[in-house]
């Protein structure tokens, strides 16, 4: 088995496990996602919308976004994880005009330039930059424009600093950076119209609940170099030592979010 296809399989059975857990501690992920709502504001799309992609819809916070901005459009709501799905099918993102789908981002079912509009909040960044914008600009039509937000390559800075003391090992995913993705879009032949970088924060009383929240979003266990075995007790004190360098002014520690924020257009 190739180390993409275990990678794809692991991506998968991290966001199936967490379906259950996903909305309850998905603050962080729904305020990425309203800002990125915010941010396609500023910059519309061109001509008439009469479908929307939403790519790697989780279980659907986006979708009533869009429902709201484009009432007439029919919306498709991709996600690798069937579990997400269904919970999308059971809340508030099932409603009349949207069509869920279980594919890949990298192997969209859809003819070339079907979507007239493509949204895509927190799941480009589990995927290979140059596959993913290929496949993006393929099924756009041509004057239509993409809406993202993905993680660059500071995020969990802090968890990737604390992990420091107690080996060497890259124990936090390494996300690509914003000249990777521009490299990406220019590649597949998409135009930059607008780009912003900011940080949004999980915050907790302690580590434990930080580290427990990224478990429950199904982000703790895809990355390559992830510990097998449980921390021993020295070893989760020296974590939690070290990450208590971090610890705010308002008595929160800090996992940070290192948000890339996208409008691409296809020519």
């Amino acid at each position: 088995m190739t180390e993409r296809v275990e990678h794809k399989r692991a991506v998968r059975r991290a966001f199936d496990r967490a379906a259950a857990s996903y909305d309850a501690a998905a603050a962080v992920q729904r305020e990425i996602c309203t800002r990125l709502a915010h941010f396609a504001t500023d910059h519309p799309p061109a001509g008439a919308v009469a479908r929307i992609l939403d790519a790697g819809c989780g279980t659907g916070y986006g979708l009533p976004l869009l429902a709201a901005q484009f009432p007439a459009a029919h919306r498709v709501a991709v996600d690798f994880a069937p579990a997400m799905l269904t919970r999308l099918v059971q809340g508030s993102g099932a409603r009349p005009g949207t069509s869920p789908l279980c594919a890949d981002l990298e192997a969209l079912p859809f003819s070339d330039a079907a979507i007239d509009l493509v949204w895509s909040s927190l799941a480009l960044q589990w995927c290979d930059p140059g596959l993913a914008l290929a496949e993006l600009a393929r099924v756009l039509r041509p004057g239509a424009r993409a809406w993202l937000a993905t993680l660059g390559p500071h995020t969990l800075w802090e968890l990737r600093d604390a992990f420091t003391a107690i080996d060497s090992a890259e124990h936090v995913i390494a996300f690509h950076s914003l000249e990777r993705w521009l490299a990406a879009a220019a590649q597949a032949g998409l135009a930059l119209q607008a780009c912003d970088n900011a940080a949004s924060f999980a915050l907790g009383p302690d580590l434990h609940s930080l580290l427990r929240d990224i478990k429950a979003i199904g982000a703790h266990s895809v990355g390559a170099a992830r510990r097998r075995l449980p921390l021993g007790r020295a070893a989760w004190r020296a974590l939690e030592t070290r990450y208590e360098r971090h610890r705010r002014d308002d008595a929160l520690l800090p996992a940070t979010y290192d948000v890339i924020y996208l409008v691409l257009a296809k020519p």
